[in-house]
């Protein structure tokens, strides 16, 4: 496949997949296999866009443009900068993971279970690889189908409540996103992101553009105080849906304000990013000690995660105002790539996690704390690499936690200490409903006999939960193979925030 055409074999190979998984996969067992060999097909084809990617310049590269729907002046065109390559690598190999992982989890349904997931991958690229707006737009809400079935159907007993509520919530402020995408067509005749970044805009039309954007992407972060449907679809999701909405879909929200709000909208941005910042502080602390007190495992979790997302928020609105405010663009740099390192690290922290709360579930078929303890003494290795993962959560230096949120906080202290230093407290908020969860689950004497019978790690658990580990750490180490690549899109968007429209 040449070069040119990469990210569309990215896009389609997996929904191929996904058709060829409901037509010939009848079997389980074929419908796995298949799904094993489109997502590890996927994974490999994604690895070129990195190795290949020219880090020198900020340009768009394996760019594609067709005539899409001419009477609207729309292209089926796609481009990929450093923020959307990681992203996309990202994508396939948590996909690659998830089917390995579900391999006996899921048992009834397989091949439509099996399709929904590589549909949600290619459409999830889509979003990563779009630069017309219409054709975003697409893929964005196309992602909601695979995620409302994976809930609908292999869901808890409160699926229906959760994936009616999942659906409301995003589709309700993707209303107002494309009436946005509406009026900028309507402004520049055509639904190029470039040329909506270039769109003359006055500051009464970049506010309401701008809390149109929010409302569509905020809730996919999901920001507070627009959380509440994540926690309810974490809880009712099978473990493969969780890791995928955690890893993955949740980035969606914080690509959005990168690629959208802040180039389209900057004066706006500036003059309302206050708001987006104390929104981001109130998660890390409120959220925070909200996830102290859950009694179930998968909520604890899905709180966390709203609360570490706030750093990608906060990071890149910080970043705005240390441009705009006081010429500093190396502070405001060092806040998008914090915020872009937290969104990948998210991704593998997260993703791990649910992973576990999966291996866990699958042996109990309880998600309570209560009902667990001394794990570690039946199953060490599970045990291991539960604390390596709740250690990232809380910020350890040497994991990939540490790394964005200390360039994120960074980033605040050159602009408001007294930001930095609330956003630092999610080093101790955080410490504390991690390592707490970790004595009440791993350590102390086995609380039951169902903990005693549990089964060690098979190898299927153990490909997964090492690869998460080996992401958690190589990021954690050795940071700077990510922040080059994302390096040059990080500048280019920088430099854009300097200038004003008005």
């Amino acid at each position: 496949m040449p070069a040119s055409h990469l990210l569309s074999l990215l896009i389609w190979l997996p929904i191929v997949g996904a058709i060829a998984v409901l037509v010939f996969g009848r079997q389980a067992q074929t419908a796995r296999w298949l799904a094993l060999a489109f997502a590890a097909a996927t994974f490999a084809c994604s690895l070129p866009l990195w190795t290949g990617y020219d880090t020198s310049g900020p340009v768009m590269q394996f760019v594609e443009n067709l005539p899409w729907i001419g009477a609207l002046h729309a292209n089926y065109a796609l481009g990929a900068d450093g923020i959307s390559v990681a992203l996309i690598v990202l994508t396939t190999f948590a996909h690659l993971l998830v089917v390995i992982g579900s391999w006996g989890q899921i048992k009834d349904r397989v091949p439509l279970y099996m399709a929904a997931l590589l549909g949600m991958e290619g459409v999830l690229v889509g979003v990563f690889a779009a630069t017309d707006a219409l054709l975003f737009y697409v893929f964005f809400e196309a992602m909601l189908i695979p995620m409302f079935i994976m809930i609908g159907v292999w869901g808890g007993p409160r699926r229906i409540y959760a994936t009616l509520k999942f659906f409301i919530y995003t589709f309700f402020g993707s209303i107002f996103m494309l009436i946005a995408l509406i009026y900028l067509h309507l402004k520049t005749g055509e639904f190029s992101l470039a040329a909506f970044a270039n769109a003359p805009l006055s500051s009464k039309e970049q506010a309401w553009l701008f809390f149109a954007f929010v409302a569509g992407f905020a809730i996919k972060v999901p920001m507070w105080p627009v959380h509440t449907w994540l926690p309810d679809a974490h809880v009712e999701a099978p473990a493969g849906g969780s890791i995928i909405l955690a890893a993955i879909m949740l980035k969606v929200g914080g690509y959005g304000f990168i690629r959208f709000s802040l180039p389209i909208t900057p004066d706006a941005s500036l003059e309302y990013a206050w708001v987006m910042i104390a929104a981001s502080l109130i998660a890390i602390v409120y959220i925070g000690h909200v996830a102290l007190v859950q009694p179930d495992l998968k909520k604890l979790i899905a709180y966390s995660s709203v609360a570490h997302m706030a750093f990608v928020t906060l990071g890149t609105f910080i970043a705005l105002a240390l441009v705009r405010d006081a010429g500093n663009a190396a502070g405001a740099r060092l806040g998008i790539q914090g915020a872009m390192v937290q969104m990948i690290s998210h991704g593998f922290v997260s993703g791990a996690l649910f992973a576990c709360i999966g291996i866990m579930y699958e042996r109990m078929h309880t998600r309570m704390i209560k009902d667990y303890g001394g794990i570690g003494h039946v199953m060490p290795w599970f045990g291991a690499f539960w604390v390596l993962f709740a250690m990232a959560n809380c910020g350890l230096p040497g994991t990939s936690g540490f790394v964005g949120e200390f360039m994120v906080i960074m980033a605040s202290f050159q602009d408001q200490p007294m930001i930095a230093f609330v956003a630092a407290y999610t080093l101790i908020i955080g410490a504390g409903y991690s390592l707490w969860l970790v004595k009440r689950i791993i350590y102390g004497p086995v609380a039951n006999d169902h903990v005693a019978a549990m089964q060690p790690l098979d190898m299927r658990e153990w490909i997964v939960l090492a690869a998460f580990a080996l992401g958690v750490l190589a990021v954690g180490v050795y940071p700077k193979f990510l922040t080059d690549l994302m390096e040059p899109a990080v500048q280019q968007i920088v430099s854009q925030l300097g200038q004003a429209k008005v």
